[in-house]
């Protein structure tokens, strides 16, 4: 017995010192990146109404309600909330009526017929009962009050979850919606330099026919505008696949493509509010989701500390029963009162056991926490530089656009004069060309990259609505 009172009392120590240690969640002051517009220049709850664009509003809000995994993580939700009342609900008494009755007729065909009370063998017996048994454990340790603790924390992580899974499709929503505009950009783009291959084609066959070039000239054109063409087929198949892949987004996977209407223009990305890295604690639900992923992990190491100590049941119950037989009748009622004490003894090893799993899982959740914090920052501040360089690029690619297309322009009318060759010609075309894609894709990205900034500092979710997680949260 001594042994089993040192592993008891071991145990109990364990149970007092098992908690999680705190999460190292130091960032830096502030990001490496150009200050952003003040606070609150666009709203984070619902950012894509900034774009000031009524079509990416509704998609995004569709996709919202209707896309599958929103839709999974939102039954994934309901099912820990229910999970969340069973977890206190065991602790409370537990109990069961029962009722039976039984109606037997006897008739007895031989023999010598016996009639006393409480035993006959012919005619007919009625019997009833009704019986209502109690157990309650009672909790002076508060088990119930951790369970309850673990599960309200758990029910937060999927919470969490889920608005992160919002947060998401919105963002992949916007993306998947701009990267449709970019490439109406480019079959624009491309319709125009099949428009100009065909006008330098059509203006090189009258020289060659007036003498005025080599008839090879027009071939050599017809070359490129070949090619021209053949870049705004595959061009428009591109767009037709990605605007089915927002309507899957968007949960209208039966409608035909061409209910998106995606013009081929871009706007101005909307200036990214300014935000401390320290303020990702607050705002991003993927580190909300790993606080609360701790603060469960910590209560089910406390339940797994409070394994050791006994546990206490009582087991009061009521009964009634009726029997009816020829020449006898009785009816009684009782009532019943129990106890039972569970001390752990021989399974102190095992739970001695659990409670290590336990301090690992909890370490575990310590550690994933200071990851997704320290992944944020690196989210936020990586697309926040990125958001800064690509809007500078865009400056220059459309400064030399416009000097690009004056030098085309020249070079055809000159070409048109006889005042410059073919060669000279075809290559202020490309050069055109060239800047003119890559300020199409500047443009582009900027947008993308702005949805990944909002969305790296916490934007797409209606964080106000929950309580701000507090430093010891996570412990």
């Amino acid at each position: 017995m001594r042994l089993h009172t040192v592993l008891l009392a071991a145990g109990i120590a364990l149970a007092g010192c098992a908690t999680p240690r705190d999460a190292d969640v130091r960032l830096p002051g502030a990001y490496e990146a150009a200050a952003e517009a003040p606070a609150g220049a666009i709203p984070l709850d619902t950012w894509w109404t900034a774009y000031s664009d009524a079509q990416l509003t509704e998609l995004v809000q569709q996709a919202l309600e209707r896309n599958t995994d929103v839709r999974t993580a939102r039954s994934r939700l309901d099912e820990v909330k229910a999970q969340r009342t069973g977890a206190i609900l065991q602790y409370l008494p537990q109990g069961d009526l029962n009722a039976a009755g039984r109606r037997a007729d006897t008739k007895q065909i031989g023999g010598t017929v016996a009639n006393i009370p409480g035993f006959s063998t012919s005619g007919v017996s009625e019997q009833y009962s009704a019986n209502f048994n109690v157990s309650w454990e009672v909790d002076p340790w508060g088990r119930g009050f951790v369970a309850y603790r673990a599960a309200d924390a758990e029910v937060d992580r999927v919470r969490f979850a889920y608005e992160a899974a919002r947060a998401q499709i919105a963002a992949q929503t916007a993306d998947a919606y701009f990267q449709a505009k970019g490439l109406a950009i480019q079959l624009a783009d491309a319709r125009e330099t099949a428009r100009i291959q065909q006008g330098l084609y059509d203006l090189a066959s009258k020289r060659a026919v007036a003498g005025l070039a080599a008839t090879a000239e027009p071939d050599r054109i017809a070359g490129d505008l070949a090619q021209a063409r053949a870049n705004v087929e595959a061009l428009d198949a591109q767009l037709q696949i990605q605007k089915r892949a927002i309507l899957i987004l968007a949960g209208r996977v039966f409608e035909p493509t061409a209910n998106v209407a995606a013009t081929p223009d871009v706007g101005e990305a909307p200036g990214v509010p300014a935000s401390l890295p320290s303020d990702l604690l607050q705002r991003r639900p993927d580190v909300r989701q790993a606080q609360a992923a701790v603060r469960s992990a910590a209560a089910q190491q406390k339940l797994a500390g409070l394994a050791f100590f006994p546990s206490f049941s009582l087991t009061p119950g009521l009964g009634w029963s009726r029997i009816e037989q020829p020449g006898f009748s009785s009816e009684t009622t009782s009532w019943t009162i129990g106890g039972s004490v569970m001390q752990p003894l021989l399974s102190i090893p095992r739970l001695m056991s659990d409670l290590k799993v336990q301090n690992a899982r909890t370490e575990q959740a310590v550690t994933a926490y200071e990851k997704t914090v320290q992944t944020a920052f690196q989210e936020a501040e990586s697309s926040l530089v990125g958001l800064d360089a690509d809007r500078r690029r865009v400056a220059l690619l459309r400064d030399g656009e416009v000097r690009a297309r004056r030098a085309f322009e020249a070079a055809r009318i000159g070409y048109e004069r006889g005042l410059t060759d073919l060669n000279t010609t075809l290559s202020s075309e490309q050069a055109w060309r060239a800047v003119r894609a890559q300020l199409t894709s500047a443009e582009v990205q900027a947008l993308r990259r702005s949805v990944q900034a909002v969305k790296a500092i916490g934007g797409g979710w209606p964080a106000q609505k929950y309580a701000q997680a507090r430093p010891e949260a996570a412990r």
